[in-house]
């Protein structure tokens, strides 16, 4: 008996090694970002403060959101390439119907219900013909991409009173006079922090969530334990899509603009937050909180190379420098994992 229990707390000890050692990349985007506002702080000094805090979040709620919409696919073993390209066609669409007397809310609902059925066609492609998520989404973003370029090549503007302004109104926690740098944030951060609720409570607290990492580990094994892969699927890339359609219209309302060349670039920031976050990118594990500690990383690196005075398209050097460290740090912490 005893021979027995020392089995069972022997692989009781591997199994809990191993999940120690697959956070480790999330442990470490959690110290990174704590380092790079230690960094801002003592050579700039504007790290910490309420200003700083209250812009990170406003003006990269829309990053946050993306984030989370990256994730699902990813914990499967896929991508979404298109959740730029509709972010792109979504504005467009969303500032046109402004501009010809559409209600804010109805407005709202078709740039979502157009994002919904990017999804879906997505979703379709991968599951109905078989296509690899990669080509699949591809398509998709060359569509909707092509799409917003139709309907206008120009700069939108929202009208006054377009009733969007609600979103991006700020809203003052601490508003001091004497301090030059309130707290505040506005709707558009709720709205990203309630997405990330919803990431979370759907990835760890439904059968749609165990479904999701299921596919991550092994798809024919998830069939074979007759769980819904298919549905699954179908869920993954529509929430994406639509998630991306939200993310949309939170910043559109915060730029009060659109043009058919926005979101040029940002499903890469999305998949570099869920890198950077801890996710593995073959699927099956991975945190949605991780992700926005990653999009928070990958949001602090622009402010903190401009305040170095590096230019501009080194950011992207600095940003494919820690995608290539995590990546390599995923590959040791699999080795390590599969050695045991």
């Amino acid at each position: 008996m005893s021979a027995a229990v020392a089995a069972v707390q022997k692989k009781t000890a591997r199994t809990s090694l191993r999940i120690n050692a697959q956070m480790i990349p999330t442990i470490a985007a959690v110290v990174i970002f704590i380092l790079m506002i230690i960094m801002g702080q003592t050579l700039f000094g504007t790290y910490i403060r309420l200003g700083f805090v209250s812009s990170l979040f406003i003006d990269h709620a829309y990053l946050i959101i993306l984030a989370v919409a990256m994730t699902l696919p990813v914990l499967t073993g896929g991508i979404d390439l298109s959740i730029g390209a509709i972010v792109s066609i979504t504005s467009v669409v969303g500032v046109k119907l402004a501009q010809s007397g559409v209600p804010a809310p109805a407005t709202m609902l078709v740039m979502l219900a157009l994002g919904m059925l990017f999804g879906w066609i997505a979703a379709t492609l991968i599951e109905e013909f078989d296509m690899q998520p990669f080509i699949a989404t591809l398509a998709t973003m060359f569509l909707s991409r092509g799409l917003a370029s139709i309907i206008s090549t120009d700069s939108l503007t929202f009208p006054e009173n377009n009733n969007f302004s609600w979103i991006s109104a700020p809203i003052k926690i601490i508003d001091n006079p004497k301090i030059s740098n309130d707290l505040s944030f506005n709707m558009g951060v709720v709205i990203a922090l309630l997405v990330v609720v919803f990431g979370y409570i759907l990835l760890h607290h439904t059968r749609t969530g165990r479904t999701i990492y299921a596919i991550g580990g092994s798809r024919s094994s998830a069939e074979l334990m007759g769980l819904s892969v298919k549905r699954t699927q179908y869920v993954i890339y529509m929430s994406s899509a639509t998630l991306a359609a939200l993310a949309s219209i939170v910043y559109t309302a915060n730029v009060g603009s659109a043009k058919n060349t926005v979101g040029i670039g940002w499903e890469l920031d999305a998949v570099a937050s869920v890198v950077i976050g801890g996710t593995i990118v073959t699927g099956g594990f991975g945190y949605v909180l991780g992700s926005v500690i990653g999009a928070l990383v990958r949001s602090t690196i622009d402010p903190l190379t401009s305040d170095f005075g590096v230019p501009a398209e080194w950011t992207t050097i600095v940003v494919g420098l820690m995608i290539l460290i995590f990546v390599v740090l995923q590959r040791v912490v699999t080795a390590l994992n599969r050695k045991e």
